[in-house]
């Protein structure tokens, strides 16, 4: 079958800048749909129905005219943060032609001298800003895709209230343009409360001097998250993220999840793992909400109940950690039931009751036991000694195939 939908990049510089496959294209469509900016860059001689898109926004006037000569205007790229990834999830790639023209990141890093394989591209599109919050490094380079005029300054303010605020900002309008322009500044002075909204934030992201380091591996210190004392301590949250074993795409259910440090390193290892944090309590509901956006990653999913009845209906996990209520009737039952198989289910316990129930649970489907002694240095008079926490129980058990 031959492409009957084309998707064609177009940049500022509008028609002229188009590439030859592009014009006839837009040359022989009998129906073109984009937002009106788009549209309005089109010259006379392009014959085919205008149409823009619907709002809010959906691809049913796209799929309603399959088979007929359509093409689809986007901004730049097409498959960069664009409509061209949301039609290749639905539409044949037979049936599908996509012309991109350079999208803005390419322009702005060419402006800027940064090789485009070292920068890191985040788009706030109809997206948490929070998200940026994950990427915070001195010495990281951010290219970030604005939802308005307004995200500039929105994305300062973020810079310096997570302690990034002498990182050098550049906002680019118009990239490509007859319109474009350039603002430089710092995040800590940033001055321009409003730009055009056709803007891209580059970040060259530079920390205080005291600005706490928070890696992306596991084990982040207990003073980054907010707390009630319901938490997986460092080190032991280190030891049972480990055997989690985070990979790209994989969904967690964070049982118990207290203040969701489990769930929230989850996500940080990688941009495409997500998590799912089930808690029944409302002060411990309103930490995560905190500390997934405070620590980047917004798109963590609060379950609001208690295990197993919260647990109905929820997307197949990969791996479960189940923080609190071992013992509660049906909690572990139902998330062995419910885990994919070859998915790791991973239980700590800190009472004698809740450990005799992960070793009974082990008796019944294996895995293996492990106990935790951590220790640390703490002052007695005029000397030190080690002050040893509670010992924990770890159960680490893989489902089957």
């Amino acid at each position: 079958m031959s492409p009957w939908l084309t998707v064609v990049g177009i940049g500022e510089d509008g028609f002229k800048g188009l590439g030859r496959n592009a014009r006839h294209a837009l040359l022989r469509a009998t129906r073109i749909i984009g937002a009106q900016r788009q549209l309005d860059l089109l010259p006379v001689c392009i014959r085919g129905e205008r149409q823009l898109w619907p709002s809010p926004f959906s691809l049913e006037p796209v799929l309603a005219t399959r088979g007929e000569p359509v093409c689809v205007l986007a901004s730049g790229d097409p498959m960069l943060y664009g409509v061209g990834a949301s039609l290749a999830r639905q539409i044949a790639a037979e049936e599908l032609l996509i012309l991109p023209a350079p999208s803005s990141v390419s322009l702005a890093a060419a402006r800027l001298g940064w090789p485009l394989q070292d920068v890191v591209t985040l788009s706030v599109v109809a997206r948490p800003f929070a998200a940026i919050n994950a990427h915070l490094a001195s010495g990281v380079r951010l290219l970030v895709l604005s939802n308005d005029g307004g995200s500039p300054a929105l994305i300062a303010a973020l810079l310096t209230e997570t302690g990034f605020g002498p990182s050098r900002l550049t906002v680019f309008e118009h990239l490509g343009g007859a319109h474009e322009r350039r603002l430089d500044g710092l995040a800590a002075d940033w001055q321009h409360l409003s730009t055009a909204d056709l803007n891209l934030v580059a970040i060259d992201c530079l920390a205080s001097s005291d600005t706490p380091r928070l890696s992306r591996l596991a084990g982040l210190p207990d003073s980054a998250f907010r707390h009630d004392g319901q938490l997986t301590k460092r080190d032991v949250r280190a030891m049972t993220l480990a055997r989690l074993a985070p990979m790209p795409g994989e969904l967690l259910w964070d049982v118990g999840a207290g203040s969701g440090s489990i769930g929230i390193e989850w996500m940080r290892t990688h941009p495409s793992c997500r998590a799912l944090a089930i808690e029944a309590d409302e002060g411990r509901q309103g930490l995560i909400e905190h500390n997934r956006d405070a620590l980047g990653v917004p798109g963590l999913h609060l379950v609001r109940g208690t295990a197993p009845d919260a647990l109905h209906g929820l997307p197949t996990p990969d791996a479960i950690f189940i923080g609190g209520g071992v013992t509660r009737d049906g909690v572990l039952d139902a998330c062995w039931q419910q885990l994919r198989p070859g998915g790791r289910l991973v239980a700590n316990a800190v009472t004698l009751q809740s450990e005799m129930t992960l070793m009974n649970w082990r008796a019944q489907h294996g895995g293996e036991l492990t106990r935790i002694h951590v220790a640390q240095a703490q002052p007695l008079g005029e000397f030190d000694t080690w002050r040893q926490a509670l010992p924990i129980t770890l159960l680490d058990v893989v489902k089957p195939v």
